[in-house]
């Protein structure tokens, strides 16, 4: 029972340390940042200009995009609407077409069984033609 007793004693008095570090550090670093203010002065000859230059100029550019970017979405509608208007100007023709050929189909089912289709031309082959030539006598 010693040694578990010595043991349980070890681990409590590690915890216990550990416990009293972790609030001690946390107590000292609140009230450094309650007291003081961050410097912004201090370190400012360390800092890179021409880097800061380049973050400007690329924030700069990029506020220069997201102004010009909704103009161009804009126009890219715009133009796309006018396109629908007339895609929707053919349709409605095509349309038109095709219920007046459905019309007729249903006509013609009523009247009686359709003519076959009249005969058309006969359909070219495509690519060149071969000529054979007669054999001479």
């Amino acid at each position: 029972m010693a040694p578990k007793l010595s043991v349980l004693l070890l681990i409590l008095s590690v915890v216990t340390v550990t416990v009293m570090a972790q609030r001690r550090r946390t107590s000292s670093s609140s009230t450094t940042t309650n007291t003081d203010e961050w410097n912004y002065r201090d370190g400012s000859e360390k800092v890179n200009m021409r880097g800061v230059a380049n973050l400007t100029q690329i924030l700069d550019n990029w506020s220069l995009s997201c102004l010009t970017t909704p103009d161009d979405l804009y126009k890219e509608f715009n133009a796309l609407k006018a396109h629908l208007g007339d895609l929707t100007d053919k349709f409605s023709a095509i349309e038109t077409f095709i219920d007046e050929v459905k019309a007729d189909r249903a006509n013609n089912a009523n009247a009686g069984p359709a003519p076959g289709p009249a005969p058309g031309p006969v359909p070219r082959q495509a690519g060149r033609r071969m000529l054979k030539k007669k054999a001479s006598s």
